[in-house]
């Protein structure tokens, strides 16, 4: 029996589980508010929120709909990431349908987003570039729309002596590129972001690989 792939809700609301259920360790980790959980669960909370709202709009308008509601109704550092995050996949996501390919490029967007008040161009981002292609390959699914172009012999250093670092701390191939996803985003500032924002993508990388393709 095949499964349908899992539309934005889906996969935003198993997030918003994911971080109810770490909610505690990570407002412990917050070594200055003591509300990095609290605060990533209403985050993805309203994400999803929105999601369900939209949920007969196209891919792009429900996410370009989450950045803004999320804009309006939280505030903070970690929620400024994900608005832009939100905002920038939408403009990728213009004229396509969400699907185990192109997931990656919504993965590596809402992780990758810049922190000013509008979102920087990740698609230039040689680094990241090159994780979203590597983890579609290990989920199956093969990137698109990925840039090409100014990759060299330096960039492909940078990401494989990250990746070799990743994988000597033991983890495996998907864990070890999800650390180098997130060590170079926004969300790699301070421990408690960084393993928040391991699981924001642990999770949508299990739900697509588990539930896209079959």
């Amino acid at each position: 029996m095949s499964s349908k792939f899992p539309d934005l809700s889906q996969l935003f609301g198993a997030v918003t589980g994911v971080l109810g259920e770490n909610k505690e360790v990570l407002n412990q980790e917050d070594d200055y508010n003591h509300n990095h959980g609290d605060n990533m669960v209403e985050i993805f909370r309203v994400i999803t929120q929105a999601m369900e709202e939209k949920k007969d709009a196209a891919p792009a308008d429900q996410l370009e709909y989450a950045s803004v509601l999320l804009r309006d109704k939280t505030s903070g550092g970690s929620a400024k990431v994900y608005s832009n995050g939100l905002a920038k996949a939408a403009q990728q996501f213009q004229g396509r349908q969400l699907n185990q390919n192109s997931a990656m490029e919504l993965i590596t967007a809402l992780m990758g987003a810049s922190q000013e008040d509008e979102p920087a161009d990740t698609s230039q981002d040689p680094l990241n570039g090159m994780i979203g292609t590597f983890l579609s390959g290990l989920v199956g699914g093969e990137a698109t729309g990925q840039k090409k172009s100014g990759l060299d012999a330096s960039d492909l250093l940078k990401v494989g002596m990250a990746f070799m670092q990743a994988r000597q701390q033991g983890s495996d191939p998907m864990a070890a590129l999800v650390d180098v996803m997130v060590t170079n985003s926004p969300m790699g500032s301070s421990r408690h972001r960084s393993d928040s924002g391991k699981m924001v993508a642990n999770t949508l990388l299990q739900m697509i690989g588990s539930m896209g393709g079959k």
